[in-house]
């Protein structure tokens, strides 16, 4: 088992060397229709499809990119019938067991061989989850790889569910995003969610690959006397956050997503601690509207290369002028319901007077010159190559949520079609990933020879879960940008 590894990520392009995934496991199999939104999901998800045909593909990818000798000398071999997809499945003996691309499940079961980490961790979970105190007792003697996958299923080796699903641990990025050397830690809105967080927590606090970061590890926390607040006071302080609203630009440099799932207070925490522990200059608060539709900032922007961003329409300078449309500004009420504030925190500078930026197009332009040296203007691709209906469309199938590998490399999904036609507009090749990877595997192309490219993910039933390729990473160590 992987033990100490360095973990540093200065950016959201340098070259990927290290990241965290969870494979879709069973529990999304038995999430029910009248359950679905309750679990954050927006439909049932046929589990087959989206294992073999869609995340299986992603898995191979990062593989062939990070983890190259773990998976080319076993290419042909992994999705034969008589393999039982043991390659993918972390409590089998053919699992591939990288220490590049990394499963929290066995990083979980790991520690579940620990008996005092045993005992805490099941009292946790079965606190939080309501269950009688004999089961307790019934997973103490469980073999700690089937009580790893029973912790996340929620599902016995006897098929008993005993727990909820948890389908959104596939969304990793969610659960915790490095900062140059810390590792700050969510505090999820949704109580879907808290048993993913749990799990994190115990990981990150107790395995041995983060034993040199454990004071580096930052949770965010509700103020000290929240209990004593009522209700409508607890609901304006409340501190939420998840990864899809924080992004690491720059070493410098720390964007925070103010949205539906996280909140303005835990904003405000994230930029004291990030100020108080030295460990950027800048933090940036990007508010977005507080709609299901959006969810996340990374929902609506994400990075290709120092000088190219993918972004939704409906939020660029362009696209909030065409809304507001021929209306008279003096008639009151003509904020557009796409309009953003973003502000920007510089580290011994007042917090009363905060850098602003009118839109977010001058925010990415700033970065892209100012924090990582760009010498070449600033370009943008727009959700659905900026075509109505296109533009909303392809952003609810996360057009904008792209994961790169290295500067210029990204993961998109298949569906948003005019997406990849800005992508080829401006230079960047479109490849399927199941012929990428064929050709990986025929040796016509090495992943290094990879350069400008959408590598594009079949996605009918990923995209039913409202998250791309960029939730579904946990980086924990890129290479300098420069």
């Amino acid at each position: 088992m992987h033990t100490n590894q360095d973990i540093h990520v200065s950016s959201e392009v340098g070259t990927l060397r290290r990241l965290m995934i969870h494979s879709p496991d069973e529990g999304i199999g038995k999430v029910i229709p009248t359950k679905a939104q309750d679990w954050l999901f927006e439909d049932i998800i046929h589990l087959e499809t989206m294992r073999k045909k869609e995340y299986d593909l992603y898995l191979k990818i990062l593989l062939y990119f990070l983890d190259y000798q773990n998976i080319h000398p076993r290419i042909h071999s992994i999705d034969l019938p008589e393999a039982q997809r043991h390659f993918y499945k972390p409590d089998k003996k053919d699992y591939f067991n990288s220490d590049k691309v990394i499963e929290p499940q066995a990083l979980l079961a790991h520690i579940l061989e620990k008996n005092d980490i045993r005992s805490r961790m099941i009292a946790s979970v079965c606190a939080h989850e309501g269950t009688s105190y004999s089961l307790q007792d019934e997973l103490m003697e469980l073999e700690s790889t089937i009580l790893a996958r029973t912790m996340i299923s929620g599902i016995l080796p006897d098929k008993r569910m005993i727990f909820p699903p948890i389908p959104n641990f596939i969304f990793t990025r969610d659960l915790g995003i490095t900062v140059n050397d810390h590792i700050l830690l969510n505090k999820p809105k949704k109580k879907a969610r808290t048993r993913e967080s749990i799990i994190m927590k115990y990981i990150f606090f107790n395995h041995p690959m983060f034993a040199e970061y454990t004071d580096k590890v930052i949770e965010i926390t509700d103020p000290e006397d929240f209990f004593l607040l009522d209700d409508e006071e607890q609901e304006q302080k409340i501190v939420t956050i998840e990864g899809g609203d924080v992004m690491m630009v720059a070493p410098n440099h720390l964007l925070v997503g103010v949205s539906e799932r996280t909140s303005i207070h835990a904003a405000s925490k994230v930029v004291h601690e990030m100020h108080g522990r030295n460990i950027v200059d800048k933090v940036t608060v990007v508010k977005i509207p507080a709609k299901r539709a959006y969810m996340h900032i990374d929902t609506t922007f994400t990075q290709v290369k120092r000088n190219l961003w993918v972004m939704f329409g409906s939020f660029s300078k362009e696209g909030l002028k065409k809304e507001q449309g021929d209306f008279i500004p003096s008639l009151g009420n003509s904020k557009s319901e796409n309009e953003l504030e973003i502000l920007q925190y510089v580290k011994g500078k007042s917090y009363d007077h905060p850098i602003r930026f009118d839109y977010l197009e001058d925010l990415l332009n700033d970065i892209s010159l100012n924090d990582l040296h760009s010498t070449e203007p600033t370009q943008f691709i727009y959700s659905g190559n900026n075509k109505f209906p296109h533009g909303r469309r392809e952003q609810w199938t996360d057009s904008c949520n792209v994961l790169a590998l290295k500067e210029g490399v990204v993961i998109g999904y298949d569906r948003n079609d005019k997406t990849s036609e800005g992508f080829e507009k401006h230079g960047m090749k479109v490849v399927k990933a199941a012929d990428l990877i064929q050709d990986f595997a025929q040796e016509k192309i090495l992943p290094e020879d990879v350069k400008d490219t959408l590598i594009l993910l079949p996605s009918a039933e990923l995209s039913r879960a409202r998250g791309g390729s960029h939730c579904m990473s946990m980086p924990l160590k890129r290479d300098f940008i420069y």
